[in-house]
């Protein structure tokens, strides 16, 4: 099993786990899974890690699913060649322990699984990308791990929000590729991951 990398040894700990740095805290806990937005976004445009929060180096690891080939890009920061092994062993999503997503990211706090009710709670307005909410509850996607240069690291951003970025462009030479994940794919998802693939590997 992965040890704590030494980037992280300064982020605490929940369960004996690492918090990464864009994990939501609600109500002094760690939503694992649970993406804050304002801490994604930082880290987006300040090029961290979103496990350790340090810079990125020479390169990096960016996590995708089909749907984000579609799009172009990947959703979440990226994260240090050092922090994706432990990040993949001991998360559900990537690890294949869960088989669905959450059917809502602000519930992971909460006991039984109750909304939060609170007005004066921050979480409402800090609760992850459209993305998030339209995969509630749905099937767990195939996870890959994709190796780019930090010096190709272009962010995308949505044309009615260009203030805002909304993921990591997909569309840059890519140096690995790692499997994370495999789930069962519909049969244009499968077309279009073997047309990228073969696209990048030049046949």
């Amino acid at each position: 099993m992965p040890a704590i990398p030494q980037r992280c040894a300064h982020r605490p700990l929940a369960g004996g786990l690492v918090v990464p740095y864009v994990t939501l805290i609600h109500d002094g806990r760690a939503a694992f899974g649970v993406l804050d937005a304002d801490k994604a976004t930082t880290a987006f445009r300040r090029r961290l890690c979103q496990i350790c929060a340090h810079p990125l180096d020479e390169r990096c690891f960016l996590l995708v699913r089909p749907a984000d080939v579609v799009k172009g890009c990947s959703p979440e920061p990226a994260l240090h060649p050092e922090c994706l092994p432990y990040t993949a062993e001991h998360c559900p999503m990537l690890n294949g322990t869960a088989t669905h997503y959450r059917r809502s990211p602000v519930l992971a706090s909460h006991p039984a699984g109750r909304p939060c009710t609170d007005p004066s709670c921050p979480c409402p307005p800090r609760t992850p990308d459209e993305g998030h909410t339209a995969r509630s509850g749905s099937r767990a996607d195939r996870y890959e791990a994709w190796m780019i240069h930090t010096r190709n690291y272009q962010l995308v951003t949505l044309p009615d929000r260009p203030d805002a970025p909304s993921g990591i462009s997909l569309d840059v030479p890519v140096l690995r590729k790692r499997v994370l994940r495999t789930a069962a794919l519909s049969p244009d998802q499968q077309h279009l991951m073997d047309l990228w693939n073969a696209l990048m590997n030049g046949t």
